[in-house]
């Protein structure tokens, strides 16, 4: 309870910043869902096989993962709160088409033949019986949908459009229990108490509820202007993988920029999500800039073989390649190398006598592999392993932070590592030597969306300051402090550039 409350007070701007991000999208969702959801009700009561159709088409998006969504909306819309925005909707319709169709149709026909008896059109009969007959449902399908919509636009964290998801992605990422439960159970709260302030929605007239819309909405549209209006100077958006390493790059980014370019404010989007995310965003202009590796831009980006494993040519054909594809700049690599590599705890390499990944093939039997999912579809990851060294394992996938609990926890022995990673030293565990050259070399560098440079000039010279600085052993430590020391990420970057003498 006392780390809890004491990583309470440390995030506790964080944390209101993170709440305000979650409700202004979930709110949103909601409005345009109650909008679309029940106009199609309404207009579908006399149409009862179109209904019918919508009805499973609605059913049919609540089926689609929402990871599997986003990652489909990305290159279409960018990143952000719009494609959350997307997802959300189509997750809520159901819920609320399908309470308000029934709401309508269950109504007494005695009911509607006396209006029509008394000469009523067909919006009188709405707005005077049948709307407020049907309030009861409609808002039930309304609480459902907001309570599904709180829920899953954690997810929104992934692209980086902010909210709770963020703390619980950081938690997850650090082994931080603390961060992770104030993410959710600030979730909790939101959904319990918006759920029972919108029960209350059922006892007003639906002129009062239309009145109510109608001011969120012109709300949300004033806001957004205003924030647009507001965002008029020079931006750069730079964004991270998840992980303590890209969120540390990517803050000595944002300091060598702005402290050479002052009038450039810097846009940071840590924990952003898979390379593929990264990629897409960046590719779409959603952001600008992102910490990339030689190895990766060959074998998952543009898909070139190795010519060799000579790290500087390796380096020079990934900036080749990358620009000749997609016209982005690759900019100067720093010295250390973050390669992949396949891990074991001491003990386990102690007793088998393993010091290189060949020995694997005397234990094959003995492994229970945890991999990320990136690692299990590279080829210079397991599927590489497989051909080149001749052996296959029992795999189960893993996000990148949980691998390492699974193998401290002893459900694995055997997981993928970058050799920077500061988990290394935390659970002692040993890399084995790629004796058979499988992993390409791994140099990071910028990588920058197309017309950035020649909108910013500046920055290709601020950024290249990093160029051959930064050592294996830098890196590992910095990642320590962050993972391990809990040293925000942002004052070991900028004390890593001031002791080397890189800031004015």
């Amino acid at each position: 309870m006392t780390q809890l409350m004491e990583t309470f007070q440390t995030h506790r701007s964080d944390l209101w910043t993170a709440i305000l991000q979650h409700l202004q999208i979930s709110l949103i969702s909601l409005l345009i869902a109650t909008v679309i959801a029940v106009s199609l009700a309404i207009w579908l009561v006399q149409y009862k096989r179109a209904a019918e159709i919508v009805l499973q088409m609605t059913s049919i998006l609540q089926t689609i993962p929402s990871l599997a969504l986003l990652g489909l909306l990305i290159p279409l819309v960018g990143i952000g709160t719009l494609p959350s925005i997307i997802a959300l909707v189509a997750y809520a319709l159901l819920p609320i088409f399908q309470n308000t169709y029934v709401g309508l149709t269950s109504i007494d026909p005695s009911l509607e033949e006396a209006a029509t008896a008394f000469g009523m059109t067909r919006t009188q009969k709405l707005i005077r019986f049948e709307l407020p007959l049907a309030m009861p449902l409609i808002i039930s399908g309304i609480r459902i949908a907001f309570v599904l919509i709180i829920g899953t636009a954690t997810l929104a964290a992934l692209i980086g459009a902010g909210g709770l998801g963020t703390f619980i992605l950081l938690g997850i990422d650090r082994n931080d229990m603390s961060l992770i439960i104030i993410g959710a159970l600030s979730s909790i709260i939101l959904a319990v108490l918006f759920s029972a302030l919108i029960r209350r929605f059922q006892n007003l007239k639906v002129k009062t509820i239309a009145t109510i819309l109608i001011a969120l909405g012109v709300l949300f549209a004033g806001g957004a202007t205003i924030n647009a209006l507001t965002h008029q100077k020079k931006e750069l958006v730079i964004a991270g993988k998840m992980g303590a390493e890209p969120e540390i790059l990517i803050n000595m980014y944002k300091d060598l920029i702005e402290n050479d370019d002052p009038t450039i404010n810097v846009t940071l989007k840590p924990n952003f999500g898979k390379t593929s995310f990264l990629y897409s965003a960046l590719k779409s202009k959603s952001i600008d800039i992102y910490p990339e590796f030689s190895g990766t831009v060959l074998e998952e980006l543009v898909k070139t073989p190795l010519k060799n494993t000579n790290k500087e040519q390796v380096y020079q054909q990934a900036k080749s390649a990358i620009k000749a594809k997609d016209n982005l700049d690759f900019l100067d690599p720093m010295a250390y190398q973050n390669t992949y590599a396949v891990a074991v705890t001491k003990e386990f390499a102690d007793q088998y006598h393993l010091t290189k990944i060949s020995d694997l093939s005397r234990v094959s039997s003995k492994i229970k592999a945890g991999f990320t999912l990136e690692f299990l579809n590279r080829g210079d990851g397991y599927k590489g392993i497989e051909k080149k060294y001749g052996v296959s394992f029992n795999v189960k996938s893993f996000e990148p932070a949980l691998r390492y609990q699974a193998i401290a926890n002893g459900d694995v022995n055997l997981i993928d590592a970058y050799s920077t990673d500061s988990q290394l030293i935390k659970y002692n565990l040993v890399t084995l030597r790629d004796d058979q050259h499988l992993f390409p070399p791994y140099q990071g560098a910028p990588l920058i969306a197309k017309g950035i440079l020649k909108k910013y000039p500046t920055v290709k010279k601020s950024l290249n300051k990093l160029g051959n600085k930064i050592s294996d052993t830098d890196m590992q430590e910095m990642n320590y402090l962050v993972d391990v020391k809990n040293v925000p990420a942002s004052k070991v970057a900028h004390d890593y550039l001031t002791k080397h003498h890189l800031l004015d």
